[in-house]
């Protein structure tokens, strides 16, 4: 298997969508390795700005980012909300990457949607959770989506069990409503996972810290440590 090599630009779309119009260039293949370097000096926040899209998913692409608007490390999440393997990494990991590296802004933290086609809620779920972030809620819904996932995993239509969550979460449910039967925003979900594949990511969850491409459900110590490094080369 080839793993490619993608410029700033292309990263940059690959990771944090920022909208289904965004700039892309062609990939360059290398011989195989266990993970993936890329030039990330344009950064994702100056891709977003050159982008055009509707403001629904404008907002909804912007708000599932956390951490320090100024940091030079990124650390992105590909990820699908019905994956097991995700919701063990959220439930483990994630609550002590939040409270080491995000919460005290010494990263930028973004989620990128990679619904798998064998999960059959996976899309219903990103776009339950995209739709909260257009309004701000993203990490509320995220967050109740990975520690429910048995709950509505199995179900034949989660929609009333998400619109419940969404409430929780602090949804306005009448526009939540009108949001989730918007093209843009499905839209979004497909570019995100579009181009998350064109930069080499093949299963969920998978990683990129800095400029390295990471399979699978890292734990917190092999987390850490990758934050780290990527902090230390970036000063």
């Amino acid at each position: 298997m080839r793993t490619p090599i993608v410029n700033a630009i292309t990263l940059a779309a690959a990771i944090v969508t920022l909208a289904a119009t965004a700039s892309s260039a062609d990939a360059r293949a290398t011989s195989p390795s266990t993970s993936v370097h890329y030039d990330a000096s344009v950064s994702a926040l100056t891709l977003a700005q050159e982008t055009q899209g509707d403001s629904l998913s404008t907002a909804a692409d912007m708000n599932r980012t956390d951490g320090s608007t100024t940091s030079k490390v990124w650390v992105v999440e590909i990820s699908d909300l019905q994956c097991p393997f995700c919701k063990q990494w959220h439930d483990t990991v994630f609550p002590k990457l939040r409270d080491e590296f995000i919460k005290p802004g010494k990263i930028r933290f973004a989620y990128v949607n990679f619904p798998l086609s064998q999960h059959k809620n996976a899309m219903a779920a990103a776009t339950s959770a995209m739709c909260a972030s257009a309004q701000g809620k993203f990490w509320a819904m995220h967050d109740g989506l990975f520690s429910t996932q048995e709950k509505w995993e199995g179900l034949s239509d989660p929609s009333a069990y998400f619109e419940g969550l969404a409430t929780k979460a602090g949804v306005d449910i009448p526009k939540y409503k009108a949001c989730l039967g918007s093209t843009s925003i499905r839209a979004l979900i497909e570019a995100d996972r579009d181009r998350a594949q064109r930069a080499g990511v093949q299963s969920t969850p998978s990683f990129i810290i800095a400029n390295k491409l990471i399979d699978g459900a890292m734990p917190w110590n092999d987390m850490r440590k990758a934050v780290n490094d990527a902090l230390a080369a970036a000063k």
